[in-house]
């Protein structure tokens, strides 16, 4: 026997649905999908006899792709299982943005997996076993080397997910979880190497320590690698960052985002003393650029695509006037049409008086004239739907004044993005801007006292006063850290997405006419 093996690992986090080597907004080929890294795996195992392949979630979400499968296709198998079941992975981290379609259809797609689902820290609520079975999964190579991969994920999901999605299910502190795991598989199982593969990213910069984001609990692959010994490799993801580094003992890394990345890593062992020892570790984020994605995997998925194309095709309506987006930044600084038809398409909904939306991201561009299905589901990402919370007029106060943390004065004193909302995640989305209320955001203002001039149909808002707001499932339940929505009063939830409700707003209505009212002003 050879004295020393390397074991090389590759996965993906992230992918989103991201099934095909094309950009759906633009119609564009792209070097990305699945079908793309499918080539990657396939040349790996040709090349690697030890070889390690794993996904660490947010895999079935996200495209349009996937949007059409789950409201029209779900008698089918799920095209991104079939081509994960294709590349061979060992396992798939469960992660947040798995639960959006509910539990019947998360359920469907695990059944239909040729691998296991891992999340340590999912438990079913009666019981308090992991929900999908498996907490880990231990591969032993013919060389003798046993590795263990344990899988986590963030807890933040009931902040986020619809209720119904997931009912009857606890989520447990991912840390917690993962520090009573990991000396438990060592003494079980006596792994060569125990891999982390954890769907939540790193609260603090690695080199320094230093906070990156508020100390929520979202993230916490920098302190599992700080306080809990006996990781190896620590994969993250969630956070859509590129990013390799050390962390005391523990090799870590996350690869990006939508299969246009993935991770590799490599472990060198040595055989000395009646056991391997880890001799070195290193970790790099590829992309797929000059990669040919694999035919037969296109062909495989071709009448889902088609199906798709056909959808994203169909023409809904006409806009009078200009609703198109040039400037992301300008949009949210002054009232854009586009923001005010979102606005009103959510009162509508709801039959309510105040609405709270945001520009999702930066890649929206709004509406020309022709609209058709593409260019909804190309501005409006996320399968949210609509909730109407009751606020009190302090509520909406906190809530303009976190919003307002968005914006910083920069070095040559202009109105600028807060880096914090760049790094490292870019988080656009969590800038919110209010229809049916009347207010100035003053950016030279210290934070927490930057809200001006409210007022609700003309007279001052009252704190005391309870009003009814409309706005998407993810800030209802305090997502982005909109600790003062947290645990208030649902008065009405819209079960349907906000993509069909944008869909039928415009054909009821055939021609809209893009046009603003001026409720609100950034100053400096």
């Amino acid at each position: 026997m050879d004295n020393k093996q390397v074991i090389k690992i590759i996965y993906t986090s992230d992918v989103h649905g991201n099934a095909l080597p094309i950009i759906y907004g633009t119609n564009k080929k792209a070097p990305i999908g699945l079908t793309t890294y499918a080539t990657v795996v396939k040349r790996a195992r040709e090349k690697h006899e030890h070889l390690l392949v794993l996904d660490n979630g947010d895999l079935i979400q996200g495209t349009p792709f996937m949007t059409h499968y789950f409201k029209e296709h779900t008698d089918k198998e799920n095209p991104v299982i079939t081509l994960m079941n294709h590349i061979g992975i060992d396992a798939a981290i469960i992660g947040n943005h798995e639960f959006n379609f509910g539990r019947d259809l998360l359920n469907k797609s695990v059944q239909q997996s040729q691998f296991p689902w891992l999340s340590a820290n999912i438990l079913n609520d009666e019981t308090d076993d992991p929900l999908f079975g498996k907490p880990y999964i231990t591969k032993t190579f013919t060389n003798g080397i046993k590795i263990v991969v344990v899988g986590v994920t963030t807890h933040f999901i009931p902040n986020w997910e619809a209720a119904e999605h997931i009912k009857g299910i606890r989520f447990r502190d991912a840390f917690t979880t993962l520090k009573s795991w990991v000396p438990y598989i060592h003494e079980k199982e006596k792994p060569d190497i125990l891999i982390v593969s954890y769907h939540g990213g790193l609260e603090r910069n690695l080199e320094t320590g230093k906070p990156t984001e508020p100390l929520t609990g979202e993230n916490q692959g920098y302190q599992m690698a700080k306080e809990i010994d006996g990781i190896d490799i620590l994969l993250t993801g969630h956070q859509h960052r590129e990013l390799t580094g050390q962390i005391g003992d523990s090799l870590v890394i996350q690869p990006g985002k939508h299969a246009h990345t993935y991770g590799e890593i490599d472990i060198t062992l040595q055989y000395q003393q009646d056991e391997w020892m880890i001799m070195d570790k290193h970790a790099e984020v590829k992309d797929l650029k000059n990669i040919q994605a694999d035919q037969e995997l296109i062909n495989r998925i071709e009448a889902f695509e088609t199906s798709t194309q056909k959808w994203l095709d169909e023409p809904i309506g006409t806009i009078d006037g200009d609703m198109t987006i040039t400037d992301p930044f300008q949009v949210r600084i002054k009232k854009h049409p586009f923001i005010e038809f979102i606005q009103h398409v959510q009162m509508d909904a709801t039959g309510v008086d105040i609405s709270v939306t945001s520009l999702l991201n930066n890649e929206s561009t709004g509406f020309s004239t022709h609209v058709k299905m593409r260019d909804i589901v190309s501005n409006y990402i996320y399968p949210n739907t609509l909730t109407v919370l009751a606020l009190t007029g302090k509520d909406i106060l906190l809530a303009l004044e976190k919003t307002a943390t968005y914006f910083t004065i920069d070095n040559e004193e202009e109105i600028a993005v807060n880096p914090s909302y760049i790094t490292p995640k870019p988080q656009h989305y969590n800038y919110d801007m209010w229809e049916g209320i009347e207010y100035t955001l003053n950016i030279s203002k210290p934070v927490g006292s930057r809200v001006e001039n409210v007022t609700y149909h003309g007279k001052p808002l009252e704190e005391k006063q309870t009003y009814h707001v409309a706005m998407n499932n993810y800030r209802a339940g305090s997502g982005g850290n909109f600790d003062m929505f947290k645990g208030k009063p649902v008065v009405k939830d819209i079960q349907r997405d906000m993509v069909t409700l944008i869909r039928e707003y415009i054909e009821r209505h055939e021609i809209i006419t893009a046009k603003t009212t001026d409720n609100f002003h950034i100053i400096k």
